[in-house]
């Protein structure tokens, strides 16, 4: 099954949390992410807010991430 992660909401701070289409909840901290230069603008939070959804995680500047990247680096939630 090719991973996609079919809901996203804002938790706060640089942290998502995204529902995969095998059903699992996984609360993911991105910002690790923000030290790498596609992701930098993106410390102005009301830039990171304004994600979009397409099988995986986009922002306006051309910056995604992987599904499976959320989905290892995750944490399980309820």
């Amino acid at each position: 099954m090719i991973l996609t992660i079919k809901d996203v909401d804002y938790l706060g701070d640089y942290t998502l949390l995204c529902t995969f289409n095998d059903g699992v909840k996984k609360k993911v901290d991105l910002t690790s992410l923000l030290k790498y230069p596609a992701f930098s603008e993106l410390k102005d939070k009301s830039k990171f807010i304004q994600f979009g959804l397409d099988q995986t995680i986009f922002w306006a500047n051309g910056a995604d991430i992987a599904p499976e990247y959320l989905y290892e680096h995750g944490v399980t939630a309820d």
